[in-house]
C-alpha cells in the first residue's frame, strides 16, 4: 500500500497529470494484488459507468451559457443594490455574488474564475489590499460546491448511493453558513480596522431591470431542485431543463449572447466533462487498488473503538479528509476515501447525509488552503498576489469556515432538517 501512494505523490510532484497518476498508482497497486491486469479496463470504465454522472455534464453547460451570457455583471450590480452604501460594501457584495452565483456555476474554480476578473479590478481600486481582494474572493468561492446544483454532490451521488435530491437540498443550509461565516469576518474587520466604501454604483432607472434579470437567474436553482423534490423530473432531466432555460435566457431574454457563444460553451463544457470523466475513471481504479490491499478493512476494524463516540469518528474523518484536500484533487479524493469510511459511518449510526456533507465541504477547503490550493494559484494569477500575503489575508476565513464545519458535525440538523422535511 505504501509503495502505491509514493507512486502516486512521486508522480503528481514531477508534474504528470493528476488523472494519469492516479490510473498508473492504481495499476501498481492491482499487479501487487496479485489481479489479473485486464481487470484494471473493467474498473475505469466501471467507474463512470453510472446514470447520476449523465447529469454532470448538463450542469456543466448551463454554467457555461450563464457566464457567457453576461449575467456575472448583473449579479454583481444586484448585490450591490443591498450592500453597497455599507463600510466594506464591495467586500460583501462579492460574497453576495458568489451565493447567487453558487445557484449557477456549482463549482469554485469557476465562481473564482469569473468573479476574480471583476473584484480584483475593482477592489484594489477602492483603497482594499490586493491579497485581502483575493482572499474574500477564494474564501466565498467555495460556497458553489455545496449549493444546488452542485458538481460534487453529483459525484458523491454517484460514489455513495445516496439521493442526489437530498444531497442538493441538504447543502442548501451549510451553503448559506459558509456565506455567513465570510461575511462575519469582513464585518469584524470593518469594525476594527475599517474597509473602504462602495463606488459600484447603480442608476435609479436601472433597478427594475436588474431585479428582473436577478429574479430570472435565481428561478433556475428553484426549477431544478423545486422539480427534482416534487418529482417532476429526475437530477438528469433537471440539467436538461437548466441548459434550456440558460439559453433561452442567453438568446432571447437577455440577448447578450450569440449562437457561435453557445457553440463555444458546448465545446468547452465537453472538455472539461472529458476531464472529469477521466479522473473519475481514474480514481476509481485506485480505490479498487486500495480496497484489495485492505485498506478498507483497516478502517473498519476502527469502528468499535469509536461505539460509544460516534461525532468523534466524524470528526477524525473531518481531520483526514482536511489533509488529503490539501495534497489530492477534491473530485479524486471523494471517489477514492469516501467508499472506505462510509461503511463505517453507517455501521456507527451516523446519518450519511450529514456525513456526506461534512466530507464535502472539508474537502472543499483545501481548494482554498496550501500547498496545492488551486483556487489560490487561480487568484495569485489573476490579481498578481503571492502565496504567502494572500495565505495570510485569508487564514481568518478559513478559521470561520472551518468553524461551519465543526457546527455541522455538532449539529445534524443542520445538514438533514430539509432532507428530512421534504421525505
Amino acid at each position: 500500500m505504501a509503495w502505491v501512494a509514493a507512486l502516486c505523490f512521486l508522480l503528481v510532484f514531477t508534474g504528470v497529470p493528476i488523472a494519469f497518476a492516479l490510473g498508473l498508482g492504481g495499476t501498481l497497486g492491482v499487479w501487487l494484488a496479485g489481479i489479473p491486469l485486464p481487470v484494471i479496463i473493467t474498473r475505469f470504465f466501471g467507474g463512470v459507468d453510472s446514470f447520476v454522472f449523465i447529469a454532470m455534464p448538463f450542469y456543466i453547460l448551463a454554467a457555461e451559457i450563464m457566464n457567457r451570457s453576461g449575467i456575472t455583471e448583473r449579479l454583481i450590480r444586484l448585490t450591490a443594490l443591498a450592500t453597497g452604501r455599507f463600510s466594506g460594501g464591495t467586500a460583501y457584495t462579492n460574497v453576495g455574488t458568489s451565493i447567487l452565483f453558487a445557484g449557477i456555476s456549482g463549482a469554485a474554480i469557476a465562481d473564482a474564475s469569473a468573479l476574480g476578473r471583476f473584484f480584483m479590478n475593482v477592489m484594489p481600486k477602492e483603497g482594499y489590499s490586493r491579497p485581502y481582494s483575493a482572499a474574500v474572493t477564494a474564501a466565498s468561492s467555495i460556497i458553489g460546491p455545496i449549493i444546488p446544483p452542485s458538481g460534487l454532490a453529483i459525484i458523491m451521488a454517484a460514489v455513495t448511493g445516496l439521493s442526489i435530491v437530498d444531497l442538493f437540498v441538504a447543502g442548501i443550509i451549510p451553503g448559506l453558513m459558509l456565506g455567513g461565516a465570510c461575511l462575519l469576518v469582513i464585518l469584524i474587520t470593518a469594525l476594527t480596522s475599517g474597509l473602504p466604501k462602495s463606488v459600484i454604483t447603480v442608476n435609479r432607472d436601472q433597478i427594475g431591470r436588474l431585479l428582473f434579470e436577478g429574479v430570472l437567474v435565481a428561478a433556475l436553482p428553484v426549477i431544478i431542485v423545486g422539480g427534482m423534490v416534487t418529482g417532476a423530473f429526475t437530477a438528469t432531466e433537471g440539467g436538461g431543463i437548466a441548459v434550456f432555460v440558460a439559453a433561452l435566457l442567453g438568446l432571447v431574454v437577455l440577448r447578450s449572447m450569440t449562437l457561435r457563444d453557445l457553440w463555444d460553451a458546448v465545446k468547452v463544457s465537453g472538455r472539461m466533462t472529458a476531464a472529469i470523466y477521466l479522473l473519475v475513471a481514474a480514481a476509481s481504479i485506485l480505490s479498487y487498488a486500495l480496497n484489495l490491499l485492505g485498506i478498507g478493512a483497516m478502517v473498519t476494524a476502527v469502528a468499535p473503538y469509536f461505539e460509544g463516540s460516534p461525532t468523534l469518528f466524524l470528526f477524525g474523518v473531518m481531520l483526514l479528509m482536511l489533509v488529503l484536500g490539501m495534497f489530492i484533487d477534491i473530485g479524486a479524493a471523494l471517489i477514492i476515501f469516501v467508499p472506505l469510511v462510509m461503511p463505517t459511518i453507517l455501521q456507527l449510526g451516523i446519518d450519511p447525509v450529514q456525513a456526506a456533507l461534512v466530507v464535502m465541504l472539508t474537502l472543499a477547503m483545501g481548494l482554498i488552503t496550501p500547498p496545492f490550493g488551486v483556487v489560490l494559484f487561480i487568484l495569485m494569477k489573476i490579481g498578481d498576489v503571492k502565496m504567502g500575503p494572500l495565505v495570510r489575508a485569508i487564514l481568518p476565513f478559513v478559521l470561520a469556515e472551518l468553524a461551519v464545519i465543526v457546527l455541522l458535525v455538532l449539529f445534524p440538523p443542520l445538514t438533514t432538517w430539509l432532507p428530512d422535511l421534504l421525505n
